[in-house]
């Protein structure tokens, strides 16, 4: 797949002009996607290493609470950056299969500035409208 990547210009930005999800704005989408999972993975690296190194027995409850409640929200950001990490995986799939950019539930284009708000947006607004109303309704319900 590499062969054929597109050199996008310094500095290229997605146009409504350009025919949506062209060769430019796939290449500008899966770099976008690549670059925000590299930095998530670091940003886990560097949690796990600070983790790692921390000295536990150290300090008086109060001292160690604190540290634990830091180590807690540490791994929740950790398990989120996971999830996403995921969704990021599965919209590089997505780009790779020709799907990228078009709703799961409608078919249409998601839209360009969806996608540079969320590049891992797989539903077209008014799909994610009735997803969110679904959700809320089955909230109250229960």
């Amino acid at each position: 797949m590499t062969s054929n990547r597109v050199v996008l210009k310094k500095g290229y930005k997605p146009l409504k002009k350009e025919a949506y999800m062209c060769p430019e704005q796939v290449e500008y989408f899966r770099r976008k996607l690549v670059t925000w999972r590299d930095e998530l993975v670091e940003e886990s690296r560097e949690t796990i290493s600070n983790l790692q190194h921390e000295v536990r027995d150290v300090g008086d409850e109060a001292e160690r609470a604190t540290r634990e409640t830091e180590n807690s929200l540490e791994l929740r950001t950790r398990d989120r950056y996971r999830k996403l990490i995921n969704k990021i995986d599965k919209a590089i799939i997505r780009l790779e299969d020709g799907e990228y950019g078009y709703c799961d539930e409608t078919g249409e284009e998601i839209g360009l500035a969806r996608l540079e708000a969320r590049p891992i947006a797989t539903l077209c607004l008014d799909a994610q409208e009735r997803w969110e109303l679904r959700q809320r309704q089955q909230g109250d319900g229960r």
